[in-house]
């Protein structure tokens, strides 16, 4: 018995789903009988690459097209073993010898990126000056490592992954001749574990159509699957996006124990967020790609546990206006200059002078100055008012170090570069600041630098150490929230085990 995504497999251009585009435009040149020498089909796996190159490859030569026919004029080459200058070579000396029944010798090129630069630089010399009956049709997933003197040689279709509709109309149509009894939530999970490709997506389909003697549905095809339910992904984003450790750790922790990977949950985590890509989910993006073998699951918790935290930082932190950024001696705040404002209003009531008035038509220019100062050159403004700077403390009961870096980089960027690769610890209310290097500790210990770290921080003692001066490396809380869950796990040598 033949596989699903073999036995529908197209044997004419017609019969090509989803690629609407590239079966017009071959259709059009088969019509007007105008051949290229040389095709490049891209797009990732799936979208109906080789069996277009096959289809074509007959339809040039008028060959009646069976999945199992075999046409001395077309050769199908496999790039990924058949590589090297000496295959190419082979072939173009057998490329010269004339066609036994077609008209054209079709070689169809599979994986093409994978030829080595020697063997990429042989086909392009019979690229150049191809003899009349040849075609070369070249399938790749990555056409970025293709030669730009091969592509331009040739000419290129991009096929590209299904549309969810036309892909749940494929899918029930095929499960509807099968007898397949899946309902449309099953679809709709088949649909997405295919990932928009035919074939992943046919080959589901045909793994789980024993998977239950009644109708095959969402709920079933997750537990067989491995797949976290749509409601859970979503919940652990809701609990992601408020900043609680707790839920993160309990909707976790249920995840793990109903048999699901890690790898799974993650792969499931990237692709809401893709489909609905809400700024507070963005950060999730730089790490969950990193969540892979060994430790998968203490690096997936790590990430949702450390991105939240630093999202509620963001939401607890005040509004910082650009003028209080600098609040530079004479410059009062936002809400005193309205107040002023508002007193110089009650005096013009009453007939008295407005001497406030005046100060505050003198504050806004000023700031309007001192605004564009600082856009040509802000750490020498800094430099020069730092100690009449007035910034207000955002700081909550519990020290953030991201917090800590986000408004030194408001103060100056130069001083928040290499305080962002910096170690630290909090012990007995004084920051120690470990830079990763000597000249990282320079500038972080300069008396400038040193004034706008003590700025930001408020409430704390300041010690930045010099570089490699510390016995061992900090230690991450965020350790004690995964032994929580994953058993205790600690840092060796100043390094996570993962």
């Amino acid at each position: 018995m033949k596989a699903l995504y073999r036995k529908y497999r197209p044997t004419k251009l017609t019969d090509v789903v989803g690629q609407e585009q590239v079966i017009k435009s071959l259709t059009e040149s088969l019509e007007r009988g105008k051949i290229n020498h040389a095709y490049v089909f891209a797009g990732p796996r799936g979208t109906g690459k080789t069996s277009v190159a096959r289809i074509f490859a007959h339809a040039v030569n008028k060959f009646d097209y069976q999945l199992e026919d075999d046409y001395l004029d077309i050769i199908e080459i496999d790039a990924a073993s058949n590589n090297g200058v000496d295959n190419i070579r082979e072939l173009r000396e057998k490329a010269i010898i004339a066609p036994t029944k077609g008209e054209f010798k079709v070689y169809i090129i599979d994986e093409a990126h994978m030829l080595t630069k020697s063997a990429a630089n042989a086909l392009l010399k019979l690229l150049e000056e191809p003899p009349k009956h040849v075609i070369f049709i070249m399938a790749t997933t990555e056409i970025d490592k293709i030669p730009i003197t091969i592509l331009s040689r040739t000419q290129v279709y991009n096929f590209s992954l299904a549309e969810p509709e036309v892909m749940l109309a494929h899918l029930a149509k095929i499960a509807k001749a099968e007898n397949i009894q899946i309902d449309e939530g099953g679809l709709e999970v088949v649909r997405k574990r295919g990932g928009g490709s035919f074939r992943d997506s046919l080959s589901l389909l045909d793994q789980i159509a024993t998977l239950s003697d009644g109708k095959i549905t969402a709920e079933t095809l997750e537990k067989a699957l491995g797949v976290p339910s749509q409601e859970k992904i979503k919940d652990l984003l809701s609990s992601y996006q408020a900043g609680d450790s707790d839920a993160i750790q309990q909707s976790f922790k249920e995840l793990l124990s109903s048999g699901l990977r890690a790898e799974n949950i993650a792969s499931e985590l990237l692709s809401e967020i893709i489909a609905h890509p809400e700024p507070k989910n963005l950060p999730l993006l730089k790490s969950l790609p990193d969540v892979t073998s060994p430790f998968a699951e203490a690096k997936l918790l790590l990430a949702l546990l450390e991105d939240s935290m630093g999202q509620k930082n963001i939401e607890k932190a005040p509004r910082v206006e650009p003028e209080s950024n600098l609040a530079v001696k004479g410059v009062k705040s936002a809400e005193n200059r309205e107040a002023v404002r508002m007193s110089a209003e009650k005096r013009g009531e009453t007939g008295e002078d407005s001497e406030a008035e005046s100060k505050a038509g003198a504050e806004t220019e000023t700031s309007k100055k001192i605004a564009e100062v600082t856009n040509e050159n802000l750490d020498i403004e800094i430099a020069e008012t730092v100690e009449a700077s007035n910034i207000e403390s955002t700081e909550t009961t519990d020290f953030n170090w991201q917090s800590f870096v986000d408004k030194v980089g408001a103060l100056s960027a130069s001083t928040a570069k290499p305080l962002e690769k910096s170690k630290y610890e909090l012990k007995d209310e004084t920051l120690h600041i470990y830079p990763d290097n000597s000249f990282s500790a320079r500038i972080l210990g300069s008396p400038k630098h040193t004034k706008l770290l003590n700025q930001a921080l408020s409430g704390y003692n300041l010690k930045v150490h010099d570089a490699g001066t510390a016995s061992t490396k900090p230690k991450d809380q965020t350790i004690v929230k995964i032994s929580a869950i994953m058993g205790d796990v600690q840092e060796i040598d100043g390094e996570t085990p993962f």
